[in-house]
């Protein structure tokens, strides 16, 4: 196999085997009596990329008869496979300062293939690449009109909306929906824009609630120079790496791009879309295939992962503020001590409404502040309760509590104390050297 090309042909030959390198790591050639084939698969093998450059493309395309291998039938082509790191770095010299390039296989069994740069200066560079023991070369052939929807839009038009996305976006959802049908708010800002770029972060990773989310609503009559779609809304996501590839070959050979797409699954393909005609008088050509996800973005398939409502957030604190259980021995200096803070108790120590204001609170412990000297006469009778040398009768707690609140001096009395006549004098002592504290709530 021999070729050679110049001028505008090597410009896009440079272009071309940079956008495969920018798709998967080797390329595979397959030479034909009537063209040149390059092909080159991703390592996910989600992409797919193809360009096809005609005979006529060439200066020089010489495919001896006996071209292939002998142990390979005849209608086999020539093929061989070369990395693409290593056919850019023979294209590292700028094409305006060559004059001609040409590309050789002395014999289809080779393990090199030339490169041969011949320079306006003069200079002859020549290059030998190793082709692969094991060439793994796959073709793929799909029509274009199985899709039932496609659109057309400028390079530099699609450059401008993938500018609203991040950089770093490694997924976009493209949704389409059919413009005859309307759209629910088409009195709104998305009436009449039947197309939604949307950017696709992946929710099992850690960080897909902290990424920037864009939607981008999109007239197909403004931005696109075609777009055909009926029936339902469908959405494909695909990667955009390789789009951004083939977006700038064709920006770089003013072509526009041609999309074919049918559902969330399929396939999606794009190729080059010329002027006035299909590319059948073109010398060149190239196809895109890329991936899709299985799954449907218009699925909601998070709604059994929403967060709680309102109303839930709601009821949580309530539950968590219930009151404990009111104890079975309640204790009386505990009511006590929550009327003098002027604060209403259920009895067990928490508060059961909220605190009245400061205000309101100064006037009741200013009334209360009168009743505190009752209430310490009385708790003043303690310790000679505890030292009695009988025992309370024993009863019920609920009914101790009764007892007291009738008739709080029936413990206290001395007429119920033993031996009370005898020791007036002791008690009369011991009154005169208690000393009364006062209560920590007091200012």
């Amino acid at each position: 196999m021999e070729l050679s090309m110049s001028g505008g042909a090597l410009r896009t030959f440079a272009r071309c085997v940079t956008c495969l390198a920018r798709v998967g790591s080797e390329v595979a050639l397959q030479a034909h009596p009537a063209k040149l084939e390059l092909h080159t698969l991703n390592s996910s093998r989600s992409a797919y990329a193809s360009v096809s450059l005609a005979r006529d493309f060439f200066d020089q395309y010489h495919l001896p008869a006996s071209g292939h291998a002998a142990s390979a039938p005849p209608s086999t082509p020539l093929q061989c496979s070369v990395l693409l790191k290593s056919v850019l770095a023979v294209l590292r010299t700028p094409p305006a300062a060559l004059d001609r390039l040409a590309v050789s296989l002395p014999d289809p069994d080779a393990p090199k293939l030339q490169f041969i740069l011949h320079c306006l200066n003069g200079v002859r560079k020549t290059y030998w690449i190793a082709c692969s023991a094991e060439s793994e070369v796959q073709t793929l052939a799909l029509d274009r009109s199985r899709f039932p929807s496609h659109l057309v839009v400028r390079p530099r038009d699609l450059t401008r909306l993938l500018s609203n996305f991040q950089s770093s976006l490694q997924e976009l959802t493209i949704i389409a929906t059919d413009p005859a049908a309307g759209l629910p708010d088409a009195g709104g800002d998305v009436g009449g824009k039947a197309v939604e770029l949307r950017s696709y972060n992946d929710p099992a990773k850690d960080d897909c609630d902290t990424r920037l989310h864009t939607q981008l609503w999109i007239d197909p009559a403004e931005e696109f120079m075609e777009y055909v779609h009926t029936g339902d809304p469908v959405d494909v996501t695909f990667g955009v790496k390789e789009l951004k590839a083939f977006l700038t070959f064709c920006e770089a050979c003013e072509v526009d791009i041609h999309l074919f797409f049918e559902k969330a699954g399929e396939p999606v393909l794009l190729v080059p879309r010329f002027a006035l005609d299909d590319g059948s008088s073109s010398d060149f050509d190239a196809t895109l295939l890329l991936s899709t996800m299985l799954v449907s973005q218009l699925i909601d398939s998070n709604v059994a992962q929403q967060p709680a409502t309102s109303a839930q957030l709601a009821e949580e604190p309530r539950t968590g503020a219930t009151p404990s259980p009111v104890p079975e021995n309640v204790s009386n200096h505990t009511k006590i001590w929550s009327e003098l803070s002027g604060i209403p108790s259920c009895g067990t120590g928490h508060h059961c409404s909220t605190p009245k204001s400061f205000e309101a609170n100064r006037e009741i412990q200013a009334q209360e502040r009168n009743a505190s000297a009752s209430v310490l006469n009385h708790t003043s009778m303690l310790p000679r309760v505890i030292n009695a040398p009988c025992k309370p009768p024993v009863a019920d707690n609920a009914n101790n509590t009764k007892v007291i609140s009738a008739n709080p001096r029936s413990q206290h009395h001395p007429s119920n104390w033993v031996g009370a006549d005898d020791n007036d004098d002791d008690n009369e002592v011991d009154e005169e050297l208690l000393v009364q504290t006062t209560p920590h709530y007091m200012d």
